[in-house]
């Protein structure tokens, strides 16, 4: 129950971080929107080997969490939650891959631990810039200007409802939980035989209270349309931030920064 209800909490962090009034907070939402889209696009179209080319991109995050005044410790934690699920994907990868690629004296490294880290480094820096974004932006703005880029509305109304019963979903869990550890005695009612009745209530419940949310937005006059607290315009601020970090993403892509930098530090001293 209180794990449930911690996660809640947690989880709205983000949507009192997107609340924020800094100038990047103020930037159009689909400027940031297509930014954080040419980053991932940059990032996952380097090739599994090129580990040192990833690093450089780490900028991007960096830059953006110091000017919205975005805690570091909590965007970390949310990136911890998903590199054990990155790491299941490429663990094998050195069982497989087993070419001696780089040379560290007497230590030769596979291309299958490069392979490996280089899922693990993209990870962090797929997910770190998708929490930046909603953390800059807030996830109704985001499904907002997904619907004025020009993706099905159904898509975007469907995404938004998503996010938005995520939190019916896990409040009805929350109470649910109590009301079960309330009516246990001791240690009964509390064992797996439980849960499928528990899964039957909750699934009743979060469909009758989104049938009732449901009917009080058609009585409001929801027609499908998005309103947004804060209205942005498409400004020339918002194109120098799009062209900007676009031009970054793509130098970054195309020239490997970190061994650019290797060799201008070794040519220095030697």
């Amino acid at each position: 129950m209180a794990s449930i209800a911690g996660t809640v909490k947690d989880f709205r962090q983000l949507d009192l971080l997107a609340a924020g009034d800094t100038g990047i907070h103020r930037l159009d939402a689909r400027a940031k929107v297509l930014v954080t889209l040419a980053f991932i696009l940059a990032v996952v179209s380097l090739d599994k080997y090129e580990l040192a080319a990833l690093f450089p991109f780490f900028l991007y995050p960096a830059v953006l969490m110091a000017l919205a005044d975005l805690p570091v410790f909590y965007i970390g934690r949310k990136i911890l939650v998903v590199l054990p699920f990155a790491l299941m994907v490429g663990i094998f990868n050195p069982l497989f891959d087993q070419t001696v690629l780089v040379s560290l004296g007497p230590l030769g490294i596979s291309g299958g631990w490069l392979s490996c880290a280089s899922i693990l480094v993209r990870s962090a820096l797929t997910v770190g810039a998708a929490l930046i974004l909603v953390g800059i932006t807030g996830f109704p703005a985001i499904c907002q200007a997904l619907d004025q880029l020009g993706l099905p509305r159904i898509f975007t109304v469907q995404l938004l409802f998503l996010y938005r019963y995520l939190f019916v979903l896990t409040e009805e869990g929350s109470r649910t939980a109590r009301a079960r550890e309330l009516r246990a005695f001791g240690k009964k009612g509390l064992g797996l035989r439980s849960y499928g009745s528990l899964l039957s209530h909750l699934l009743l419940r979060t469909w009758l209270r989104a049938e009732r949310i449901h009917l009080a937005m058609l009585a409001r006059g929801f027609t499908g349309e998005f309103h947004s607290r804060r209205t942005t315009r498409f400004g020339g601020r918002d194109f120098i931030y799009l062209a900007g970090w676009s031009g970054v993403f793509l130098f970054f892509r195309l020239v490997n920064v970190s061994q650019l930098l290797g060799a201008i530090v070794t040519g220095v001293l030697g």
